[in-house]
């Protein structure tokens, strides 16, 4: 009788493992296979966020000189409209928890510095890979994604917006646009101009030598007004916990943020060299030019840095630290906010500009920064279902003959990576795409096969490829 007892509680216990085993197993491998899902954009959020800021900029237009006026209304409207732009694209990140951070750290810096508490302000997080922050107009504030992700504490984050708080505080972009107008207008700048109308040749290079001088882009502060935003920006930091020598090492950051370290070539053939369909080295392959090849010209640095999204951070450092030295370091912490959710947003921020590329049908740019990526997370499913997906919408795209909408050409201002990247997409034949992505993710059916978006990309792959 105990015999038998014992062989029912056997089975008893055996089918009870096994109904845990099934209960269990699709969880265990959910975990195994989390994939980033983009934050949905708050379309409501933005269309409020419109209304209240074109109000701010009729607001400021009916407070315009009346001297110049047209010329004022012309640079103000281009200024707005660039603003109406990036909220159109719904480039402004509306997710609650990452803006209650960033108000949070705002707040902290404004709270230590009344001159900034009158001011209206709005500080958003952009979805664009550009390592930038900048004051667009309005009082509005961007902090790119592509620069926070690349931060190391939160007292970087904060003398990043201490800069752009000193931009607004010290009005620079409303003096640039006065000066601007001024001098446009002045009787020495109205008679060159008149004179170069009168004359019979070289008018062209007449105005442009005379442009050159006083040229003016509402949407960028000159390199003087860099270096007083540190200075301000530093004084607004020194006033808070947050660690003073993070100026320092974020202009270190920024000095070298453009340089692309990507051996693309390298990472293109590893990637794209499946056992079925091998890489081609024609598909990197460029043309050389009409005798076989190109000069090499002398680096020029002076011009390398006028490149730089950030210029003269090595002078600009030097013109800090006096100040960095001299102020108590007492009491000053590098992650005073929340670490946590600083740690966190770091990570989803090296995701969405991602999606956000694709959204917006930049398929390069969304293709590039993926692979990049996947070189520091070399079988995360988000990244290898995104490069899949890309190859299938390029597809797609050359099937409806858009693809040339969706795509970068090889440029002298893009980077060598990025060049080697597009000139591969240039190079491949419409069978090429299906074929390289079915073949790429199929690698990967073993380990994430179970994810339904994964899933969806290589069967589309799998029915282009036939």
């Amino acid at each position: 009788m105990k015999s038998i007892l014992f062989r029912q509680l056997a089975v008893v216990r055996i089918v009870f493992l096994a109904l845990c085993c099934c209960l269990l197993l699709p969880g265990y491998l959910s975990a195994q296979c989390t994939v980033f899902k983009p934050v949905a954009v708050n379309e409501a959020r933005i269309r409020s966020l419109t209304a209240e800021l074109e109000t701010r900029y009729k607001t400021t237009i009916a407070a315009l000189p009346a001297a110049n006026r047209k010329d004022y209304e012309a640079i103000y409207k281009e200024r707005w409209e660039n603003i109406k732009s990036i909220l159109d694209k719904q480039e402004v990140y509306t997710a609650p928890f990452a803006q209650s951070y960033l108000d949070k750290i705002a707040k902290t810096i404004i709270a230590a510095n009344p001159v900034l508490k009158e001011e209206k302000l709005h500080l958003f997080f952009s979805r664009s890979a550009v390592p930038n922050a900048s004051f667009i107009g309005e009082g509005v504030i961007l902090f790119n994604m592509g620069l926070f992700s690349t931060l190391s504490d939160e007292s970087q984050v904060a003398f990043v917006l201490c800069h752009e708080l000193a931009h607004y505080y010290l009005r620079h972009s409303d003096n640039s646009i006065s000066r601007y107008v001024t001098t446009m207008n002045s009787k020495e700048v109205q008679s060159e101009l008149k004179q170069i109308k009168n004359s019979e040749f070289n008018k062209k290079t007449q105005l442009e030598k005379l442009m050159k001088g006083i040229s003016f882009d509402s949407r960028r502060h000159s390199r003087d007004h860099e270096s007083e935003a540190d200075s301000m920006g530093l004084v607004f930091l020194s006033r808070t916990n947050f660690d003073l020598n993070a100026a320092i090492t974020t202009l270190e950051l920024l000095d070298n943020v453009d340089e692309d370290t990507l051996d693309a070539a390298k990472a293109l053939q590893k990637l794209f060299d499946a056992k079925n369909y091998p890489f081609k080295k024609k598909w990197i392959s460029k043309k050389e030019g009409l005798l076989g090849g190109h000069a090499v010209l002398e680096k020029d640095e002076a011009l390398a840095d006028s490149l730089k999204t950030h210029p003269d951070c090595r002078r600009r450092i030097q013109t800090l630290q006096p100040f960095v030295k001299a102020v108590p370091q007492n009491n000053r912490l590098a992650n005073p906010i929340d670490k946590n959710t600083f740690d966190s947003l770091r990570i989803t921020f090296r995701y969405e500009p991602i999606a956000y590329e694709f959204e917006r049908e930049h398929y390069t740019r969304s293709l590039y920064a993926a692979i990049k990526q996947l070189g520091d997370f070399p079988e995360d499913p988000f990244l290898i279902t995104q490069i899949g997906k890309i190859f299938n919408s390029c597809y797609d795209a050359q099937q409806e003959h858009t693809l040339g909408k969706r795509i970068d050409l090889p440029a002298p201002q893009n980077s060598s990576g990025y060049n080697t990247v597009l000139q591969m997409v240039q190079n491949l034949y419409a069978a090429d795409f299906p074929a390289i992505g079915f073949n790429f993710l199929e690698q990967y059916q073993t380990k994430f096969g179970n994810c339904t978006v994964f899933n969806t990309e290589l069967e589309k792959a799998r029915q282009r490829y036939k």
